[in-house]
């Protein structure tokens, strides 16, 4: 399939980052889509991931601190609500069918691979500004987006998780932040933006978070 569209600095970071397809298509997500991956594995997956949307909504509620405008106030305090009040209680719902309660995952211990994608993107946010934490950020919510869409219908033991990430609502999401990037860039470096020398900064750390990314699927893959 094509690459959705989610916008045009989305199109040009991700042909410039050479780990894209490695992440889009890592054998973690390839178990997912045939439904092989070990239980034992998501599950893994999941508390780690819980722990990492912890920081991710930090991350987002610093976007909102750094906002210039009241659309990026607005958008990314939108995504804090949805992290909170959405998308982890749904990984507390999945764990406690499984007997994982919500107070062990809440203990959950960071694996090196989650503390390392994290802090980059929480670093990228203090020591930058707000392109460069939507650079840092947009692998992860545009990624799952092209993912889920790759992998729609599927079906399948993990068939739940992936009509997420495929359905309209996660879709609308990734096609909204795309144009909220699209926007920032345009606000703040002009229409002409792609052919400046920041724009070559900002697609790597965008590549540097897609590395990191590769990195977090395969701690699910490995168990550690």
């Amino acid at each position: 399939m094509s690459a959705p569209d989610y916008g045009h600095a989305f199109a040009l970071w991700r042909d410039q980052a050479p780990e894209w397809h490695a992440y889009t298509h890592h054998p973690f997500v390839e178990g997912l889509r045939s439904g092989t991956l070990p239980r034992a594995n998501f599950l893994h997956y999941l508390r780690q991931d819980y722990i990492f949307l912890i920081h991710f909504a930090r991350a987002w509620a610093l976007a909102a601190a750094k906002a210039e405008t009241l659309a990026e106030i607005q958008a990314a305090s939108g995504i804090v609500q949805a992290l909170a009040h959405v998308e982890m209680p749904l990984h507390v719902q999945i764990c406690a069918a499984e007997g994982i309660d919500a107070t062990a995952l809440e203990a959950t211990e960071e694996a090196p691979a989650n503390l390392a994608y994290t802090r980059y993107v929480l670093e990228a946010g203090y020591s930058g500004d707000f392109l460069d934490l939507m650079a840092a950020l947009a692998p992860c919510v545009l990624g799952y987006g092209e993912i889920g869409a790759r992998l729609d219908g599927s079906g399948g033991p993990y068939a739940d998780w992936i009509n997420t990430y495929a359905g309209d609502e996660y879709q609308a999401l990734c096609r909204d932040v795309g144009a909220l990037i699209d926007q920032a860039l345009a606000h703040r470096l002009g229409p002409d933006w792609a052919g400046l020398p920041r724009a070559q900064v900002l697609a790597q750390r965008f590549a540097i978070a897609t590395r990191l990314e590769v990195g977090f699927w395969q701690m699910g893959l490995d168990g550690s």
